[in-house]
């Protein structure tokens, strides 16, 4: 035949019958028919030749292998900043409100592209301990001190420690359906300012229900779950944790992180006077330079007796923000923007919550095949170390390189404010896939989320 069949398995908004063909006059010969099929199977083709037909590559079905290239409606990022992480209660934003902190990166994102504030098409923002209303107030609030018109909306998402991550997601969506042109995703956490805690009562159906019972949880107890079944030793968890803190301090000391930090003019009182101090706040202030395996194992376990999880193999508690600034290649391409890189798939995919840390290992496989691609075909992985053991657990479950893992050091030693760190996480993989270049193709930031989730997005490095 002169056609080639078409691809197996097409998605069903492609599946055509010949009764959506219109129909034809029964002199017009079946070599049209086919033409006229392939026609409506590519929008960007309107009267060309049939001998371009036989042979043209039909973008529409771009997702039954890899992803095209560089098409004008990808979703691209062309700013991706943070502030400095610092320890809740004791570290440089202790007496920082939450607002200022987001303000600081709303402010940045737009001011380093020269992208006008009223282009804002939407502010999505993740976070997780502040009281919902509260919490909304306060971003909408950060968005005017900042400088951003009235007019521009800003909205909170919560899902639990992937909500940088998911406001991201939700803005590339939202982009790619038109909805707006031009949009911010980004993250924010003061666990100073709000401490994890339950508020109200809890419902007593949950004694019925062991999975919804396991939703409560202590975050902790869910890692020495994940330890007990998959055999997590309390060694591998502290070379883990030791090995977060010497890449986070490499990185530091090569500035590495200077192209995503963006420092924080703020106050600090000083308990002895009670007096304010203007401090700039430029650095992570939680990596412990020289901390070894050795001395990691003389801490006590935090969760339970006989335990392997400890402070010292555990994620930090943090303050902190981060955003990212998104549009469509086409747009980034007429203002002349750099493109730090495209967003390509997002997954959410539920776990058991007794052990939620394993999410990472259900979601990247799911991202992956969303994105056309196998994880053999990841070249970096920003995966959140909330626990020694559940990261480790999914690197060893999925196979992955640990040379391809938290490069520069995970949240262990830069430390998890929760609603912020999927887009914290984004900024740190899109730059270091920026300087490595062409070769570091695709990359993926995951997490694992309270209740049993995870949570996955590929980006890929044009």
């Amino acid at each position: 035949p002169v056609f080639s069949p078409l691809p197996q398995g097409l998605p069903p908004h492609l599946r055509l019958s010949f009764s959506s063909v219109p129909k034809m006059p029964e002199k017009v010969s079946s070599m049209k028919r086919v033409s006229v099929l392939l026609g409506h199977l590519d929008e960007t083709r309107t009267d060309a030749p049939l001998s371009e037909l036989m042979t043209h590559h039909c973008n529409a079905l771009a997702s039954v292998g890899q992803p095209a290239r560089n098409a004008p409606d990808d979703v691209v990022i062309v700013s991706a900043l943070r502030t400095p992480l610092c320890k809740a209660k004791k570290g440089g934003f202790k007496d920082t409100m939450p607002d200022d902190l987001l303000a600081t990166v709303l402010s940045a994102v737009t001011e380093r592209t020269g992208v006008d504030k009223s282009s804002i098409g939407d502010i999505v923002v993740g976070s997780v301990l502040g009281d919902g209303s509260q919490r909304a107030i306060q971003c909408r609030i950060a968005s005017l001190l900042t400088g951003f018109p009235e007019e521009v909306p800003i909205r909170t998402v919560n899902r639990q420690c992937s909500s940088g991550l998911q406001a991201i997601a939700d803005v590339a969506a939202a982009i790619k359906s038109g909805y707006y042109d031009v949009g911010i995703g980004a993250g924010v956490e003061s666990m100073t300012t709000n401490p994890m805690k339950w508020d109200g009562g809890v419902n007593p159906k949950v004694e019925t229900h062991a999975a919804a019972a396991s939703c409560l949880l202590p975050m902790g107890i869910t890692s020495e779950n994940v330890a007990e079944a998959f055999g997590v030793t309390r060694n591998k968890q502290d070379s883990m944790a030791a090995r977060s803190h010497a890449r986070a301090a490499s990185a530091a000391k090569a500035h590495k992180f200077d192209a995503e930090i963006v420092p924080v003019v703020t106050k600090v009182k000083d308990k002895a006077t009670g007096l304010e101090n203007e401090v700039v706040i430029s650095a992570d202030d939680g990596i412990r330079a020289g901390v070894t395996a050795a001395q990691l194992a003389k801490l006590r376990p935090a969760f339970k007796p006989n335990g392997t999880t400890t402070a010292g193999n555990a994620s930090q508690v943090t303050d902190g923000a981060a955003a990212v600034l998104m549009m469509k290649r086409s747009e980034a391409e007429r203002r002349g923007l750099q493109i730090l890189g495209t967003f390509r798939a997002f997954a959410a995919v539920g776990c058991d919550p007794a052990v939620m840390g394993i999410g990472p290992a259900v979601a990247i496989p799911e991202a992956c095949k969303k994105a056309g691609i196998s994880v053999k075909d990841i070249d970096l992985f920003e995966l959140n170390e909330a626990f020694a053991s559940q990261a480790s657990y999914c690197c060893e479950k999925l196979g992955l390189d640990e040379e391809k893992v938290n490069v520069n050091g995970g949240a262990i030693a830069l430390g998890h404010p929760l609603g912020a760190t999927g887009a914290r996480c984004a900024a740190t993989l899109l730059h270091e896939m920026n300087r490595r270049g062409p070769s570091c193709r695709y990359g993926v930031v995951s997490m694992c989320i309270g209740s049993g989730m995870g949570a996955a997005a590929v980006f890929e490095n044009c």
